[in-house]
């Protein structure tokens, strides 16, 4: 028996489906595998079984030929809109401007080499990829978290490369980390604790050197109820909440500012499917408002359904930028290294 949990995780699409063909053959001969994923589609080309876990509890089991939907509203326990609804964009001039970008890393590896691109108010570039290839330390040398960086990022006319990640938070950037427990929360604050850590050493949280716990207190709970963050109260500490509510306080925060550039790495990551239904809505109401947003995702599907401009990077350069309509396919052949035609 094979046990294979999320085993296409940092795979692309042409290596994922090779896998998967493994997993048939293996029936074929004779062995039996266990699949653990939260993608719907390779679960329902796999399955022959399938067995849906909710809050640790089997919640009930379903044939490969249920539809994603149905799959969904019993992962979630309630009905599930699986589109992104996303109208056209209208996007403004380029806000953000990234040339000739370049990061060495604490190895002294290249691994961000002379990339160039831009991302115009209104719209969503997302950047895609198999783990591993540059994206991670593109987004860190955004946000002024990587020391050794050359090259221009400019922000409303602004040169940010430099910069502290204060200074780029102060600019007006938005950012959800890729790791949410390690960056982008910390687990023993309160969630209203959380929600003003980009914002506390000033107003409307911090006067005089003093904390307004009455603002803090009516900030935070208008947020639980905005972002839908299921917790028994704001002084719930963020450790104890799913990881779907941890990513809604992350959210929730970054997106109550005034923003100028919104910057999302792997916003779905870990989450389950009416989570992730709530993240994209928050993502496409931000593109929708004005605000440049970048998308930074392995998930090839969360791509397509976000993205109204496609970058591919591969080995720390970006393959190509294409059009958020471009056929799954070729974008699969992007992430392995080919050029597009």
């Amino acid at each position: 028996r094979n046990i294979f949990s999320e085993p296409t995780a940092s795979l692309n699409e042409r290596d994922s489906a090779a896998l998967l063909d493994l997993l048939a053959g293996f029936r074929a001969a004779g062995i039996s595998s266990v699949l653990i994923s939260h993608k719907l589609n390779e679960v329902a080309r796999v399955a022959d079984r399938i067995t849906v876990i909710r809050l640790g509890k089997v919640v009930g089991e379903a044939s490969p030929t249920a539809t994603n939907t149905e799959l969904a509203s019993l992962m979630v326990g309630r009905p599930v809109e699986l589109t992104v609804h996303k109208g056209p964009e209208k996007p403004g001039e380029a806000a953000l401007v990234i040339s000739h970008l370049s990061v060495i890393d604490h190895r002294g590896h290249l691994v961000v080499n002379d990339v160039s691109f831009e991302v115009k108010a209104g719209e969503i570039l997302a950047i895609a990829g198999v783990q591993g290839n540059g994206q991670t330390e593109l987004t860190e040398a955004i946000m002024g978290l990587q020391p050794r960086v050359t090259g221009s990022i400019v922000l409303d006319g602004i040169e940010l490369r430099g910069e502290s990640t204060r200074k780029v938070l102060d600019s007006g950037v938005g950012f959800v980390p890729e790791d949410r427990g390690e960056d982008g929360l910390i687990a023993g604050f309160t969630i209203a604790e959380n929600l003003m850590l980009d914002r506390s050493d000033g107003a409307p949280f911090v006067k005089g050197g003093t904390l307004q716990l009455g603002s803090l207190a009516e900030f935070a709970e208008q947020k639980i109820v905005e972002f839908d963050i299921r917790a028994q109260g704001i002084g719930t500490h963020a450790g104890k909440l799913s990881g779907g509510n941890q990513q809604k306080v992350v959210l929730a925060r970054e997106l109550s500012r005034d923003l100028r550039l919104f910057v999302a790495a792997q916003p779905t990551r870990g989450l389950d499917v009416g989570s992730i239904e709530f993240v994209h809505s928050r993502i496409v109401a931000t593109r929708d408002a004005g605000t440049p947003v970048i998308v930074v995702s392995t998930e090839l599907d969360e791509v397509v359904a976000l993205a109204d401009r496609i970058a591919v990077m591969y080995r720390g350069g970006i393959v190509g930028i294409v059009p958020g309509s471009t056929p799954r396919d070729v974008l699969g052949l992007m992430m392995a290294g080919e050029l597009p035609d």
